[in-house]
Order: structure tokens, then sequence, then C-alpha cells
């Protein structure tokens, strides 16, 4: 199911108000807009990406376009910001400007939740089905609205190093909860006057700061420049925050009850979401189709892996495609 096509991918890219929190959509593919119920030319399939912690859309560009060649070019594969965490463009606020308060603490946990309802209930033709592609805390989020809508049309979830459970006692979680629960308030005054240096100046930071990898997506060097704002990091560090005093037990309920429409895809050396989880949970769920990684590749996969991942997902899911 793959395209040879050296053609450009069509990427269309909106900033829009959802929940009254500046979004940012990358849409891949020929389809801007699939909320006309009536359109004979919707397509019956919708990949939508639910993002990890930094939730910035602009990581996830590469992947959805390789997916969007992967299948090829045949649905539309798009990916949706977590709220309040983009850089609005010059004359929108980061927050809507009006009296209607349409959801307390849209930038928490619950709130990105309800946001992401949000999103498919005002864009997305309830006709057409759904491949959910969840990474990181997008695993818990895609749980969440599975178990709030059932009414979605789930064909498959998709869970990628997923960070469902014992968040803060992860090796990871340990080292930062202390600073995301007590100190992050200290961060804002160096990005504060980080912000003030020139793009140039930026990118090169940003660089410097992934140095070590062999190769990265050009995409995440941009897209990293948006945590120079503080309300970016503001509102990251605050979601982040909620991660590890909420994320706490597995929703195994959940899980159970949508066990065949789910994959979950875990890492070796995942200092977030630590191989005896994978253990735990394929002893707990022994039917369930839970893999664990074999090719070495990191939690943010999207800063280096983009492609090579976008590859293995259009592979698992070639049979419920091609029943559709």
């Amino acid at each position: 199911m793959r395209s040879g096509s050296e053609e450009p991918v069509p990427l269309h890219e909106e900033f829009i108000y959802c929940c009254g929190a500046a979004t940012h959509v990358l849409k891949c593919g020929p389809w801007t807009d699939l909320s006309k119920d009536e359109s004979k030319n919707l397509p019956r399939l919708l990949f939508m990406i639910i993002p990890g912690n930094p939730g910035l859309a602009g990581y996830y560009r590469t992947f959805i376009q390789a997916l969007y060649c992967g299948l090829n070019q045949q649905y539309p594969v798009w990916v949706v910001s977590h709220a309040g965490h983009c850089k609005p463009p010059s004359g929108m606020e980061m927050i809507e400007d009006t009296d209607i308060k349409e959801l307390e603490d849209v930038f928490g946990l619950n709130g990105q939740v309800e946001h992401k309802l949000n999103f498919l209930k005002k864009n997305v033709s309830k006709d057409i089905k759904l491949v959910l592609i969840a990474h990181s805390i997008g695993c818990y989020i895609t749980l969440e609205m599975m178990k709030r809508a059932s009414e979605l049309q789930v064909l498959r979830s998709v869970l990628l190093f997923p960070t469902i459970e014992r968040m803060a006692q992860s090796p990871q979680g340990k080292l930062m909860t202390p600073l995301l629960c007590k100190l992050r308030y200290a961060l804002y005054m160096p990005v504060y006057l980080l912000s003030f240096l020139p793009e140039g100046v930026k990118a090169s930071l940003v660089r410097f700061a992934l140095r070590g990898m062999k190769t990265c997506d050009e995409s995440s060097i941009t897209t990293s420049i948006n945590l120079f704002s503080v309300d970016c990091i503001a509102n990251i560090l605050y979601m982040a925050s909620q991660e590890m005093m909420k994320v706490v037990e597995r929703d195994s309920t959940t899980i159970k009850q949508n066990l065949k429409k789910l994959i979950f895809y875990y890492g070796t050396g995942d200092s977030w979401c630590p191989q005896h989880y994978y253990d735990e949970i394929k002893m707990d769920f022994p039917d369930g189709d839970i893999r664990l990684c074999e090719k070495g590749l990191r939690h943010a996969f999207v800063l280096d892996a983009s492609k090579e991942m976008a590859a293995m997902i259009t592979d698992w899911l070639q049979d419920d495609l091609t029943k559709l």
C-alpha cells in the first residue's frame, strides 16, 4: 500500500479556535472540509493523529505526509494540536475573545480530551469512520475519547509509546514530577528572555539541543521554535503537571471493551513507559494486539523516525483497509 509518486503531498494548514483555544490543524490530502453530511465526495475514513506533549502539530508533519503516501493517497490524514500548544499567527490570540466560556480548564488534561471530541463533532461528519493514531499522552486521551463517546465510529486506535498508567512512577516521571509540579514557574522567566532572540539564533539553539541525533527531521527544528513562547510553554508544562498527578491506574475496563480495535506499541528503552508496563499489560490481555518495538525507536519518534513508523502502521492496517 505504498505510493512511489514523488509529487508534492497536498498539505493544508489551519489555525482555528476549538473550545475557545488556539488550535493548529494540518490536513493531508485534497479534503479540507469533512463536516458536510450531504456531500457525496466525503471519504469513508479519516486518519486522525492525537499528539503527545508537547502537542504541536508541526512535529507530525513528516509523519502524516508519509502515512498519506503509504495509504496510496486514498484517505485524509489530519493532526490536531493540543489546545494552546501552538503559537498563533499574528492577529490571533491564544484564547478567543468571547463572553461565552466553552470549557473549563481547556488546557488541562480533561480539557484536552473534550477539545478533541469537540473538534470531531464540529469538523467531521458522524458517518465517517475513524482511525485514531495516538502518541504518548495522546494514547490516554484516545482511550478517554472512546470511553466518553462510544458513538464514535472508530475502526482502529493505534497507541504508540502509550503513557496510560503510572506516569509519575516511571523513570522519567520520577525525575520530572518535582520539576513540573513544584518548579515549573521558575522556567517561565528564562523562556521569556529567550523569546526575544532572533529566529535564526533560536533555530541554532534547537539544533544544538538535538545534536546527539544522527538525523533530525527538519520540521522538528522549525516546530521547536514555538517552545520559545511563554504562553505555549506555560500550557505545555501545566498539562504535563496534570499528567503526573492524574495518569495513575490503567483503564483496563475501557481497554477490555475495545480490545479488538486497539493496537499497542511499546518501546524497549522508553523511560516514560518502561518495558515491565508492556509485560504486565501483555499478561493481562493475552489476546490483545500488543507489540514491542524491535527497531530501537525512541519515545519521541517524530524527531527522526516518522517515515519508518508510518510504514509500519500502513502494514499493520492493511487487512482492516481491504475490508472497507
